[in-house]
């Protein structure tokens, strides 16, 4: 983030202090010009006066000619204003926008994942998408209305006040009438808003997981189920959508009887006075054009009233997220991540989730340089000890340690550049395959990311692309086979070059052939590393330096696969039902 955002009470304040506080300059230049642009109501409603009582009735050539540059001059400075002002603010407003969102997204990979466990990608995409579009539509309107109208109002009360204040007081006799009308429905305009983003936020989560299931959906015939409970959320938005809209336009509609009851007033007020020749023809003039002007900027004030509180909406939730604060950081006093490559140890481990718990005085050792595989039923706790190393989740009680530091003493940066992660789902972004090896990297060479092509056996399958290492990926890898995408995660990790490797079921999805390959590439990457594997098919573990068997958050068995199978007990077990199906998951 450029910088972090402040906290503050009030939604504008947080706002100001946070992002367009940065921009006071341009905002300044911008508030000079708007000043130019709203003050010229005033002067052109004060010049109602010559032209009516010097020109329309008096009858004066001269005062023609000036009067009438005067008013073109007036108009000519509205207009250069209004077109400086908005530039400028429109560059503001599209700059204030993008480091919210920019922010946004950064904030939100801080979290922990409990958080993003609790809130789905759809809600989340919403709120960086949604809500930021919400204050964009109404972001220019706030501060180029507000501003203006501000500014054209007080200069047209002072013509007024000028002309008769006692005619001004008259006008403005309903004012008081409309306080606690618009209270209410400024609170009721953020509450169906508020709703309304609500179900935005649904209707993301829903497409979200259509999309990303759209081959379960076709196969177990979802089509129009799904159907139905996306047309039920926008019904529901249509209807809170609208009724949102009835509290905006009340709010300029009230503005209207306010008007016509001051107008009236002045008019049977102020009438009596320009027949008796108290006032001229040029006061009343120029009062009526000052007052009737001033009502416009009232009523769109009135809507910018509104649109504010759609707005608030969604500011609120994006300042609720940028001040949750993740439950994982770096701690005070931070200790150098270990050099070389480590041994891992995990020493009477406890954790639960919800109440259940998943590791259960969980201790093990992974000496350094060689391969330790993780076995046991689902729901063994194997991938937990893989989010614990990586401090994804903290234990309760326990150590964790790598090369005898402590993971919690660690920053969370150093800590995973220790580790390069190969899983079941290879996670690929539709970009190039290059791009997706190289993940931002400028400083590699084309001579190292061969060599890592070979070594992952990417070179294989490369020249059958259309476009070879430039072929886009797809979404989610769906140009890619299986064997391919993990092939590609191999890339990365070899290129990635760090002292601990952590293989999640790498091969559990592939066919025998990709599998073969793959887990030779997989041997080549694993070579003078610390290597953690979780693994359902016992086969492609045979070799490792040591097996841990685990049962419902313990370690029950540990050691290679010719003593544990001397031994007789789970891991045998568990040998001996794969060996009656040598493809069955454990």
């Amino acid at each position: 983030m450029t910088r972090p955002p402040r906290k503050s009470g009030s939604l504008l304040g947080w706002l100001w202090w946070s992002y367009l506080w940065r921009y006071r300059g341009q905002i300044a230049v911008a508030f000079f010009f708007m000043m130019i642009e709203g003050s010229m109501f005033g002067f052109l409603s004060y010049m109602m006066k010559p032209m009516f009582d010097q020109v329309l009735v008096g009858g004066s050539e001269s005062a023609l000619i000036w009067v009438g540059f005067a008013i073109f001059g007036i108009f000519m400075a509205r207009a250069l204003a209004s077109i400086v002002q908005k530039v400028l603010l429109t560059r503001v407003s599209q700059l204030t926008v993008a480091d919210i969102r920019n922010d946004l997204l950064a904030h939100l990979m801080t979290l922990d994942g409990a958080f993003h466990q609790k809130h789905g990608p759809g809600y989340l995409m919403q709120r960086v998408e949604g809500d930021v579009d919400a204050i964009n539509k109404v972001w220019r309107i706030l501060i180029t209305g507000t501003g203006r109208d501000a500014i054209a109002l007080v200069a047209l009360f002072a013509v007024a006040i000028g002309m008769d204040w006692r005619w001004t007081l008259v006008a403005l006799v309903g004012v008081p009438l409309m306080i606690a009308p618009t209270v209410l429905l400024q609170r009721y305009v953020r509450k169906y808003a508020r709703h309304a983003r609500d179900i935005s936020a649904g209707l993301s989560t829903r497409l979200n997981e259509i999309f990303h299931g759209i081959v379960p959906v076709k196969l177990n015939r979802l089509e129009a189920y799904q159907a139905g409970r996306y047309r039920r959320l926008t019904r529901e938005r249509v209807r809170t959508t609208v009724n949102s809209s009835m509290g905006q336009a009340a709010l300029p509609g009230l503005i209207d009887i306010m008007s016509g009851v001051g107008i009236l007033g002045v008019l049977l007020y102020g009438g009596g006075e320009i027949i008796s020749g108290e006032k001229t023809v040029g006061d009343f003039m120029a009062f009526f054009t000052a007052i009737g002007l001033a009502f416009e900027p009232l009523r769109r004030l009135g809507a910018v009233s509104g649109s504010w509180q759609i707005a608030a909406a969604s500011i609120e939730r994006i300042k609720e997220l940028l001040e949750t604060t993740p439950e994982l950081r770096d701690p005070p006093d931070p200790v150098p991540a270990p050099s070389g490559v480590p041994e891992i140890a995990l020493r009477n481990v406890e954790l639960s989730y919800s109440g259940a718990a998943v590791l259960r005085g969980t201790s093990f050792v992974a000496e350094a340089g060689k391969t330790t595989a993780l076995v046991g039923a689902s729901g063994a706790g194997k991938s937990t000890v893989f989010n614990v190393l990586t401090r994804l989740v903290d234990p309760e009680q326990g150590e964790v340690t790598i090369g005898g530091v402590p993971v919690s003493a660690m920053r969370l940066a150093d800590l995973r550049g220790l580790f390069s992660v190969v899983s079941q789902d290879a996670l690929l972004f539709e970009d190039s395959l290059r791009d997706n090896i190289l993940l931002g990297r400028d400083d590699v060479t084309e001579e190292e990311l061969q060599q890592v092509l070979e070594a992952a056996h990417v070179a294989d399958f490369l020249p059958r692309l259309p476009e070879g290492l430039d072929s886009r990926a797809g979404p989610r890898g769906s140009n890619l086979s299986g064997g391919q995408r993990q092939r590609i995660a191999i890339a990365r990790a070899l290129l990635r070059d760090t002292p601990v490797l952590l293989l999640d079921e790498a091969t559990s999805a592939l066919d025998a052939a990709s599998e073969q390959v793959v887990q030779q590439a997989l041997d080549r990457l694993s070579a003078g590393r610390t290597t953690l594997v979780i693994a359902h098919r016992l086969s492609t573990i045979r070799n490792a330096d040591k097996i841990v068997v685990m049962d419902q958050g313990r370690v029950v068995e540990q050691g290679s696969h010719d003593e544990l199978i001397a031994r007789d007990g789970a891991y045998a077990r568990l040998h001996a039902m794969q060996f009656e199906d040598a493809d069955a998951p454990l």
